[in-house]
């Protein structure tokens, strides 16, 4: 079956549901109360055949009463996909508080002499600090490290003679989350993990279309590095097929190949590709930002890990520079508005740092999952297996999800939690959805989605300014992901149409 197919019939039910008080039975209906008649049409929308061999859960309580409108399945576990951010987060604002701020130190071995040489290594000791990208700083990639090599020439320093060393030992070595797939390790959403991190752990490349069709298309890589190996394939069509662009890394090194056609009427197209060891990544370039501004480095950039039995005390030399972080609360809406894979799996191992002592995708769960308890979530129906979802090892119950919801609403921290969820059709992954209903700019919620997993979890206003929260998520369904997203939208339009 087509998606359009899919589609048409998945809408046509969706109508006929909506327009259920047009029965052939219209005395039956008017028996019904307004909560049987929602449950009803509910219950019809969920039971689309179209996902017959897949499994809905679903739970949607009043805040105000406590009482539940609707349960399906809502104690069973599944993969919630990104709605695992609401726990990494919620457990991040309780734990650490939105206040709290990374600093990530460059710090000198020696301090440097009357010429301005400095004798020894540089060490940049990072924190887990996602922040050190263009996200904060009007898409200027390198602001952070530009902004550490002016500070180090108002220091005087001209030059360095040892090596440039990131530290990134705060936090155990995990490239990947437990339970990521080996295959999405080019992608974006799947960047490695590390305690020092650049640009979302990402490479910037920006195709444009050669002169004439055939020729090899323009690229650019932001920001330009000599630890990156660039193949550029990608050729100028005026074929109607018009742009497909591949973007591929080699495992285990940093040689990425790009293939495929841009358009020749194309502007641009921004594509992204993950780096290997994103720790050496970052001093590779912080090296030659050095070297832009003036500042001789004769030594070579390096991971603390790959100088074997390397130690520093940190009394016995210099703080050079500290980079503080934004708050942890805006840190927060980035990983909820734009479902930021890296962040959530840094602020996870932060928390595990901070509280257990561990920083780790385990000390991070440790330390979540007593907060979760607080909240009345019980721990033997949660598994947590990172801290963004992308694993698929995670499992969830709706009713843990609206648990969550409902104590962060009531919490003191509940209103900055609400502000980072995205809104139906104005912001964040839910942009594009509910426009022109009554759930546009009403619903709050965080969607989720990996293979054959979506969910949408959050709250709603109804009609009568009764305020919910619902969780609705489905696993192993086969059709397209966009009639998942279909019955969600519907439910939530419905529900800001409710009345009592």
């Amino acid at each position: 079956m087509s998606k359009r197919v899919c589609f048409l019939l998945l809408f046509a039910w969706g109508v006929g549901v909506l327009f259920i008080s047009c029965s052939r039975h219209p005395s039956a209906i008017h028996s019904f109360t307004a909560t049987e008649r929602l449950q009803s049409e509910l219950e019809r929308l969920f039971s689309a055949p179209e996902f017959a061999n897949a499994h809905w859960g679903v739970a949607i309580q009043s805040l105000e009463t406590g009482n539940f409108l609707y349960l399906r399945n809502a104690g069973k576990g599944f993969m919630p996909a990104s709605n695992m951010k609401l726990f990494t987060t919620s457990a991040v604002l309780v734990g650490l508080g939105p206040d709290y701020h990374y600093h990530t130190t460059l710090f000198a071995t020696t301090g440097p002499d009357s010429n301005g040489v400095l004798a020894g290594d540089l060490i940049i000791r990072g924190s887990g600090d996602p922040s050190i990208s263009g996200r904060y700083f009007d898409g200027d990639i390198t602001h952070v490290l530009d902004e550490w090599a002016r500070a180090l020439k108002k220091l005087g320093i001209t030059s360095i003679e040892g090596n440039i060393i990131g530290d990134d030992n705060v936090f155990e070595d995990e490239i990947m989350g437990h339970g990521w797939a080996w295959d999405y390790q080019t992608d974006y959403y799947a960047a490695q993990i590390s305690a020092l991190s650049l640009n979302d752990n990402c490479v910037d490349l920006i195709f444009s279309p050669g002169d004439s069709a055939g020729s090899i298309a323009n690229l650019e890589m932001i920001p330009s590095t000599d630890y990156i190996l660039l193949e550029n394939r990608v050729v100028t069509t005026d074929n109607p097929a018009g742009t497909r662009i591949r973007v591929h890394r080699e495992r285990n090194t940093n040689h990425i190949v790009c293939s495929g056609t841009i358009d020749i009427d194309e502007h641009k197209v921004v594509e992204w590709a993950t780096v290997e060891n994103p720790t050496k990544y970052t001093v590779r370039v912080f090296r030659e930002i050095l070297m832009k501004h003036g500042i001789g480095v004769k030594g070579v950039a390096v991971d603390i890990d790959e100088l074997t039995g390397y130690h520093y005390s940190a009394d016995a030399g210099r703080v050079l520079h500290d980079y503080i972080s934004p708050p942890m609360g805006t840190i927060v809406e980035t990983i909820n508005k734009k479902s930021q894979n890296l962040f959530a799996e840094l602020v996870l191992r932060t928390l595990g740092k901070e509280i257990s002592g561990r920083g780790s995708a385990k000390g991070g769960v440790k330390a979540s999952k007593s907060i979760f308890t607080e909240m009345g979530i019980h721990p033997d129906y949660l598994v947590m297996a990172d801290g963004s979802g992308l694993s698929r090892k995670n499992l969830v119950t709706p009713l843990s999800v609206i648990t969550l919801l409902r104590f962060m609403r009531h919490h003191q921290y509940g209103e900055l939690f609400y502000d980072t969820l995205p809104i139906a059709g104005v912001d964040g992954t839910i942009y594009k959805r509910m426009r022109h209903t009554a759930a546009f700019q009403n619903v709050r919620a965080k969607t989720g989605t990996i293979d054959r997993c979506r969910a949408l979890s959050g709250y709603v206003n109804t009609r009568d300014g009764e305020e919910l929260v619902f969780s609705m998520i489905v696993n192993n369904h086969t059709v397209p992901t966009s009639l998942a997203d279909r019955i969600q939208d519907l439910v939530c339009e419905r529900l800001a149409n409710f009345s009592r």
